[in-house]
Parts: C-alpha cells; sequence; structure tokens
C-alpha cells in the first residue's frame, strides 16, 4: 500500500547520505537502472495481482494466498527500490514520480478488488482513491517548480496502508477482524492528514517561486507519498 520518491515515501528513506558506490552528482544516471527496473516490475505485477484475486468466487483460499503473495513481493519491491537508488546515486526524476504511481496503482487495484468482493467497505476505498489520486494530480501540477519531497508521515501511512491490505487479503479467521478494521482506520487517518500536509507543501512551492526563491528538489530519496 513506496518506501516524492525520494524514496522521498514512495520508491522509504531517511534521507542518509549516499552509499560509497553513489556517483558523482555531476554523472549522468541511466534511466533503466535497477531500482527504475524494480518500479517498472511493480507496476506489471498488479495486473497479474488482480487476476489471482478474482479467480472463481474470489475467495479461494489457495487464490486468495496467491493474490497475497504476489502483493507482497510488489510491496517489498517499494523498498528495495529506493534502497538502491539512494545507496547507489541512481535517483531519477523518472523514478521520483514513477515510484509513488507505482504504490498508488497496486494499493488502489487491492482497494477496489477488495471493495468490489464485497470485503471492505467502499467509503473507504473512495477516501484512499481520492486522496492519492489527488495528490498525484497536484505533484504533476508542480512538477515544473519541483519536486514535493515526501513525509516520514507519508511513509508511514503507506506501510499501514499495505499492512492493513495485507491483512484483508489473506483468508484469516473471523476474530482477526478486529485488527484488520483498526488497521484499517488508522490508514484513513493517516492518509487524510498526510494528504492535508502536501497540500501545504505544495502551497508553499508555489509562493516561493513566485516569489523567486530558488525551488527545493530533494534529489537523494526516493518514497511514497
Amino acid at each position: 500500500m513506496s518506501t516524492p520518491r525520494q524514496h522521498v515515501a514512495a520508491s522509504g528513506g531517511s534521507g542518509a547520505a549516499p552509499g560509497p558506490n553513489a556517483g558523482s552528482p555531476h554523472d549522468p544516471v541511466p534511466l533503466w537502472n535497477i531500482a527504475n527496473i524494480l518500479t517498472v516490475v511493480r507496476i506489471a505485477l498488479v495486473p497479474v495481482f488482480l487476476v489471482l484475486l478474482f479467480v472463481g468466487d474470489g475467495h479461494d483460499t489457495g487464490w486468495r494466498l496467491a493474490a497475497t503473495a504476489v502483493f507482497a513481493i510488489a510491496a517489498v519491491t517499494d523498498r528495495i527500490d529506493g534502497q538502491l537508488a539512494r545507496r547507489y546515486g541512481l535517483v531519477t526524476d523518472f523514478g521520483k514520480m514513477a515510484d509513488p504511481i507505482a504504490d498508488k496503482a497496486l494499493i488502489g487495484a487491492a482497494l477496489v478488488g477488495l471493495s468490489l468482493l464485497g470485503d471492505l467497505t467502499w467509503w473507504v476505498t473512495a477516501i484512499i482513491a481520492a486522496r492519492e489520486l489527488g495528490i498525484t494530480a497536484m505533484r504533476f501540477a508542480v512538477l515544473r517548480h519541483g519536486v514535493i519531497p515526501a513525509s516520514r508521515g507519508g511513509k508511514a501511512k503507506t506501510f499501514v496502508q499495505t499492512l492493513a491490505i495485507g491483512i484483508y487479503l489473506l483468508p484469516l479467521p473471523d476474530a482477526i477482524a478486529p485488527v484488520a478494521v483498526a488497521l484499517m482506520v488508522l490508514a484513513v487517518a493517516l492518509t487524510v492528514v498526510t494528504g492535508l500536509d502536501y497540500v501545504v507543501q505544495a502551497v508553499r512551492l508555489r509562493t516561493a517561486v513566485k516569489a523567486g526563491e530558488p525551488s527545493h528538489d530533494d534529489t537523494g530519496d526516493r518514497a511514497s507519498s
């Protein structure tokens, strides 16, 4: 539910200094590096996940486990690609934009799928989808001024979303339902709060540009918003 990839959440780092193998800031970074390839793979796994989720009536134990496994693999790549990008100096503008898009595609597909199957109420899906689509559109709108870095809250939001969805996907006993609901409520709360924070960042960025101040582009991190 990526670690803008700034990963600035998408795909989560703490802004640590680049690793010893990172290239010079003046060296061109190839577009098709391992971090970006993992991001593209994560996007490609989304339709695979949906197919597995909807096999049969969508509640067969074996297929639900398979769908959960694909979801988990895609989510793990979100952490790996961000770490590789920062450690080896592979951060690119493509990665910063594609990573959060990949995260939102995976999370959105899972939420819509669960709602269609009747496992998750539609209002949760609607709130999260509206926030994610709105923030993504806002990022593109201010891209010419600079890239909005993901906050710690954005990274926490993605982690909680992913964890909550994973529990909903698993064919677990009904006794676990309260835990899943509590995690999803927390995910919704973080989604709303961090969304408002990104709006504030966008307004500050545009205000700084209009005032003639140089825009801040956090190129050292890639992460989910």
